[in-house]
C-alpha cells in the first residue's frame, strides 16, 4: 500500500501530469484539498472509490483516512493544488507516515507561478534584469517568517517576487518593496491562475492595493513584482546567439 502524494497543478484539470492523473485513476482512495483541486480531477478516481474533501479536516483526521485504507490495503491519491512541494504542507503529513510505517511517494505537479508565466505569456528571468525568482509569502495569520526572509530583506535583490498567500497584505509589500523596486515597479496579480474565472489586475507597487480593493480580491491569488513584467528593452540571451559556442554548438559548426 502506497500513499501518493499529488501535485493536481494550478486549476485547469488538463493541466496534471499523466502520472498524477492515472495514479488517481486507480486508488481505491482519494484525498483531496475541495477548494483547490478541480472536481473534474477528483471523478477520475475509479467506480466506488472513497472521495474525502480534506478541506475540513485536521492533520489527525486525514491520518486516521490514511492508516484506514492501510489496513485495508488500497493505495491512496492525496491530491493536493499546485505542486506540492510549495506551501502543500506535505512534511508533516510524511513525518508522521514515516513514523506509522507507511509507503508514500510525490508526483510534482504545475505551480501557480509557472502558470501564471504562462498566461502573461511571459518570462520572470531575462538577461541583465533578472536571472532569479524568489517564492515567498508574508507572515500573516500562518506561521512567522523565518529570520532572513523578510520581504525587507528578500527586496534587497530586486530579484522578481512570487508572493503567495498574502493577498490582503498589500499595504505591507508596498512599505517593504518601494524602497528597493521603486513606487513604478511593474505588479501584476492573477486570481484563480488558469481557473474559468481568472482575474488578471496590472499595476505598480503604489497603485495595485486600490485595483484589488476594487476587485474584492481576499484570497487565491498570486502577487507577482519585478522590473521583467512588461519589459521589452532587453538583450538577447546568448544562448541562441550566433558567436556563443556550447557543447551542442563548436566553433566549427558556428564558422560551417
Amino acid at each position: 500500500m502506497t500513499v501518493h502524494f499529488i501535485g493536481a497543478g494550478p486549476g485547469a484539470a488538463d493541466l496534471i501530469t499523466v502520472r498524477g492523473l492515472r495514479l488517481i485513476q486507480s486508488c481505491p482512495v482519494c484525498l483531496y484539498a475541495g477548494s483547490l483541486v478541480p472536481a473534474e480531477i477528483v471523478k477520475a478516481a475509479p467506480a466506488g472509490a472513497r472521495i474525502v474533501d480534506t478541506a475540513p479536516l485536521t492533520l489527525d483526521e486525514i491520518i486516521a483516512e490514511i492508516e484506514a485504507a492501510h489496513v485495508q490495503g488500497f493505495d491512496v491519491a492525496r491530491v493536493h493544488s499546485g505542486d506540492p512541494s510549495l506551501y502543500g504542507a506535505i512534511a508533516e503529513q510524511m513525518r508522521r507516515l514515516d513514523r506509522l510505517v507507511i509507503a508514500y511517494d510525490v508526483t510534482p505537479g504545475v505551480p501557480a507561478f509557472a502558470a501564471a508565466a504562462a498566461v502573461l505569456n511571459t518570462e520572470f528571468t531575462l538577461p541583465e534584469i533578472a536571472q532569479t525568482v524568489i517564492l515567498t509569502r508574508t507572515a500573516m495569520q500562518a506561521s512567522p517568517m523565518p529570520p532572513g526572509e523578510a520581504l525587507e530583506e528578500l527586496g534587497r535583490s530586486r530579484a522578481t517576487l512570487a508572493i503567495h498567500l498574502s493577498i490582503r497584505n498589500l499595504a505591507y509589500i508596498e512599505r517593504a518593496l518601494t524602497p528597493h523596486y521603486g513606487a513604478d515597479c511593474p505588479v501584476i496579480v492573477v486570481y484563480r491562475v488558469t481557473w474559468p474565472d481568472q482575474l488578471i489586475l496590472r499595476g505598480t507597487l503604489a497603485t495595485i492595493a486600490k485595483k484589488v480593493r476594487a476587485a474584492k480580491l481576499t484570497r487565491t491569488a498570486l502577487i507577482l513584482v519585478g522590473p521583467v513584467l512588461g519589459a521589452e528593452d532587453f538583450r538577447d540571451s546568448a544562448l541562441y546567439d550566433a558567436g556563443h559556442e556550447h557543447v551542442l554548438r563548436n566553433r566549427k559548426t558556428i564558422e560551417t
